[in-house]
């Protein structure tokens, strides 16, 4: 076996969560309580319940990773409108240490595993997390003024995924693709596959 084809055999390293989480960290310090009730490009979430909702997906996709199947894994993320708890200045930077953390860990990218009442494998379930990181990474940023990047290995993650989530009726899990110009940044055409418009603006 010649050089070129053991490099061509070699699967591409999975793209890990922690920038994804610790971004989304480095945006909350800027966020003050007059901020919380403000638009987001999720049209039925404030800023307060995209906190919350981020908080339960971090707890969610963490004990995930563990195979740790209880009440966070059990509930699918619409069945109520979440709501932020008081103390999630706290709760939510140790939450996204720790779902970056547990998908460090080989074994929770093997097996069968559950989020949000959904059997998965645990591949796929790393992905999903992966991809709701960036995503509503760049919602928060968006509502809130700020700047927000991702690396090409996690965007590529998210662009292999996304049309994979599309429903029989051709939305995906988070709404319809938005269309994007050709040649746009590969963050914009993620986020329009996600079913945003890349120029979301509050007020727009």
């Amino acid at each position: 076996m010649n050089a070129d084809s053991t490099h061509a055999s070699t699967p591409a390293p999975r793209p890990g969560l922690e920038p994804a989480a610790r971004r989304i960290a480095g945006l909350l310090g800027a966020i003050d309580d007059s901020r919380l009730g403000g638009p987001t490009p999720c049209p039925d979430y404030a800023v307060r319940e995209l906190l919350a909702h981020l908080s339960g997906l971090a707890a969610a996709f963490r004990d995930a990773a563990r195979k740790d199947l209880g009440a966070s894994t059990a509930v699918s993320p619409d069945s109520a409108l979440p709501v932020l708890d008081d103390d999630w200045r706290e709760v939510l930077p140790r939450r996204l240490e720790e779902v970056a953390a547990a998908w460090r860990s080989a074994d929770a990218w093997t097996g069968m595993t559950r989020a949000g009442g959904v059997e998965l494998p645990g591949e796929v379930a790393g992905a999903v997390a992966l991809n709701e990181l960036v995503i509503h990474g760049w919602d928060l940023a968006r509502s809130t003024g700020q700047p927000y990047g991702a690396g090409e290995a996690e965007l590529r993650s998210c662009e292999a995924l996304l049309p994979a989530d599309d429903d029989p009726d051709g939305g995906s899990l988070f709404g319809p693709p938005v269309p994007v110009p050709d040649g746009a940044p590969l963050l914009d055409r993620v986020i329009g596959l996600s079913g945003r418009r890349p120029d979301w603006q509050p007020g727009s």
